[in-house]
């Protein structure tokens, strides 16, 4: 394959970013130049793909969830940052682009379809959920291809080409993929995470769950959550109250081990959550995210029930008493948590940063590009 540059373009949380940075591992291994357009959130990248290698930090805010004096600014930010990507991209001359969706990936995708035919890259999107989101859906009608982790995914513009690739997951969680799941035939480990800073209610409503099961039950069980610093010790302390072996910190750093142990996950319905817990083959109870604009969140948690493959509970019914009740009938069935593991797993892509990598070489021209 003819070696070419590839700009990456995604910034904000980890379940954008981590996507990117898997793809970008994956260019990397078969020759390609990347270059990373990314937002102030993310900021230099100092470790992982991207360091010693060109980024550029670009202007960009939400726009969605603002009020008319926020938005304005945001737009106008937005502004700034297409046009700052324009002068980058008509320099560095990428072959394409790929967005991972969110704000970030608006001003180099936008300002990569501004320019003139002769100097325009390829322009592709990551949709990570089964609901296209505002930027992406912004940004779709111009695309040469989209990228999906879902096989159907709402409000994809008629026309524009969908390939199917799964969501890019870190090398290291992927490698779980084909490992099974072990049922418990003792200790039961509880994994509770909540995006990358953690939700408070799960802080709120899983301690007294727990804290309610039958001691008989209860004594089996051994949690590892994900909770804001500010609700560590009050978490930590209503565990100790209840005798329930616990592990809670704001950032869990071993993730592929915690996955590989465990034997339920509850947390959000991410893209990047939802990919890592169906590479894995873990069941899980998921908690959409009751704000996302577009119900993403709920959208991959229903296709997720559907498949057999999770259980979810809204946010208004996940309460300690309902999750006591699930966790009662859950808990208490090995098989039912073998099968729903056995539906995860095959949804899981592992291999979804080289379907991304081939999709995208499919198109590229013969002639290089370097940065």
């Amino acid at each position: 394959m003819t070696r070419h540059c590839i700009a990456v373009a995604a910034g904000g949380t980890g379940g954008h970013f981590f996507p990117a940075e898997a793809l970008a591992c994956e260019l990397v291994r078969r020759g390609h130049d990347i270059i990373l357009m990314t937002d102030r959130r993310a900021g230099t990248r100092k470790t992982g793909v991207f360091a010693g290698r060109q980024q550029f930090i670009l202007p960009g805010a939400g726009i969605a969830g603002r009020g008319m004096v926020r938005a304005t600014r945001a737009a106008l930010a937005l502004a700034r940052g297409t046009a700052q990507a324009r002068g980058i991209l008509g320099r560095i001359r990428p072959a394409a682009i790929i967005g991972f969706g969110g704000y970030p990936s608006v001003p180099p995708l936008l300002a990569g379809s501004l320019l003139p035919k002769a100097q325009r890259p390829l322009l592709f999107l990551h949709e990570g959920n089964a609901v296209l989101g505002k930027a992406n859906g912004f940004l779709a009608g111009r695309m040469d291809g989209i990228a999906t982790s879902f096989p159907v995914v709402a409000g994809v513009p008629a026309g524009v080409p969908t390939t199917l690739t799964g969501m890019p997951v870190r090398r290291d969680i992927a490698a779980l993929g084909g490992e099974g799941y072990a049922p418990s035939n003792g200790v039961i480990n509880l994994l509770v995470w909540g995006g990358s800073l953690g939700a408070r209610v799960f802080s709120d409503v899983v301690p007294p769950a727990l804290a309610a099961l039958p001691p008989a039950l209860r004594a089996r069980v051994q949690v590892t959550q994900q909770a804001r610093a500010e609700d560590v010790d009050r978490v930590g302390a209503a565990y100790r109250t209840a005798g329930i072996p616990a592990i809670v910190a704001p950032f869990l750093s071993d993730v592929p081990e915690l996955l590989h142990t465990a034997h339920l996950v509850i947390g959000r319905a991410g893209g990047s959550s939802v990919a890592e817990l169906t590479v894995a083959g873990r069941p899980s109870l998921l908690v959409p995210l009751p704000i996302a604009a577009r119900d993403e969140q709920g959208a991959n948690a229903q296709a997720l029930e559907d498949a057999g493959a999770a259980w979810m509970i809204r946010q208004p019914q996940f309460t300690p008493q309902a999750l006591t009740e699930r966790l009662l009938s859950l808990l208490a069935d090995r098989d039912l948590l073998a099968r729903t593991a056995q539906a995860a797993a095959g949804l899981g892509r592992p291999d979804a940063a080289a379907r991304l990598a081939d999709m995208i070489e499919a198109r590229l021209p013969d002639r290089p590009h370097a940065a």
